[in-house]
């Protein structure tokens, strides 16, 4: 049911619509938004009591945040709708209306943090399936093998040098975020293909190039050029979904964390600083958390013996 919005607060709008056509030769369609928004913005107002603008205050800013939050807009929805608010409260600050802004104090709440999305184990079968004898094949296959297999970041991989690989046994050392050092698995697959691309490396590196890996021209590969491969390979495999370095390295702590259940550990591996941010990346539930919690802690323990006593 739609409300009637008294001259009081449609007058100021009006006249704020005509400045942007006029002053700023704002086009239709960006007016017509703030139209929109701020009709929407003044009808709650009303329901709220509000009757004027100068009766507007912070409480009643976040009152509209609250109410676009129960009426299911999107945090994007609802810092738009406030943009639209606070340059029309500007206006008449401008205008000697008000002498300050409420929606300045007033923010959008938080958008969610979107959840990394993994390849599932066929998934990663049908990508790394590459038999093709081609040097620059066998050496993305290698490439592939690292990031799956040692859940390296993009940069981690690309600033691999010959010596890093050579002479080790199990593990490889790599520098992280802020010049953090720490060791990952090298084994399996992973280190059989990138020593298959060692007995390939030198057709296509240039003598003095100590890069690992190393694009068609002979030097260092570059970070676009991996991501640009990873793609071109997931349509040729024909896997559903795209594919870029950082899927391989999520879907390595995916399936690490779903085998052992070990949260701290594919912390350290991933070169995580915090706990929450592991959380988050490897997306775990409440009751993967509980499960943990039940059976590692002490008062949890001692509860669920208790339990059983009685």
């Amino acid at each position: 049911m739609s409300v009637r919005i008294p001259a009081s607060l449609c007058e100021d709008l009006e006249r704020f619509y005509e400045h942007l056509r006029v002053q700023h030769q704002t086009s239709a369609n960006t007016i017509n938004n703030y139209r929109r928004q701020l009709t929407t913005v003044s009808e709650q107002l009303v329901k709220f009591g509000v009757m004027d603008w100068q009766t507007l205050d912070t409480a009643w800013v976040r009152q509209l945040t609250s109410q676009g939050m129960r009426d299911g807009l999107s945090p994007s929805s609802i810092a738009l709708r406030l943009s639209a608010l606070r340059r029309f409260l500007d206006y008449l600050i401008a205008n000697h209306i008000l002498t300050a802004n409420p929606a300045k104090g007033v923010s959008a709440p938080k958008k969610g943090r979107p959840l990394p999305k993994n390849l599932d184990v066929d998934q990663i079968e049908q990508l790394l399936n590459v038999d093709d004898g081609d040097p620059l094949s066998i050496r993305d296959r290698a490439m592939m093998e690292l990031l799956y297999g040692a859940g390296l970041r993009l940069s981690e991989l690309v600033s691999l040098n010959v010596v890093d690989i050579i002479n080790v046994e199990d593990e490889i050392r790599v520098i992280g975020k802020g010049d953090k050092e720490r060791c990952l698995p090298f084994s399996g697959l992973a280190k059989q293909w990138v020593h298959h691309w060692l007995t390939v490396r030198e057709s296509l590196a240039n003598i003095e190039e100590v890069a690992l890996f190393v694009s068609r021209r002979g030097h260092r590969i570059s970070n676009r050029n991996v991501q640009k491969r990873m793609e071109e390979w997931g349509i040729k495999q024909s896997v559903s979904s795209h594919i870029n370095p950082h899927k391989l390295r999520h879907s390595f702590a995916t399936h690490v964390l779903e085998s052992s259940g070990n949260l701290r550990a594919v912390q350290e591996l991933l070169g995580h600083a915090n706990l929450s941010t592991t959380q988050i990346y490897t997306h775990l539930d409440f009751q993967h958390l509980a499960k943990v919690y039940d059976e590692a802690h002490p008062r949890a323990k001692r509860h669920k013996e208790e339990g059983q006593l009685t």
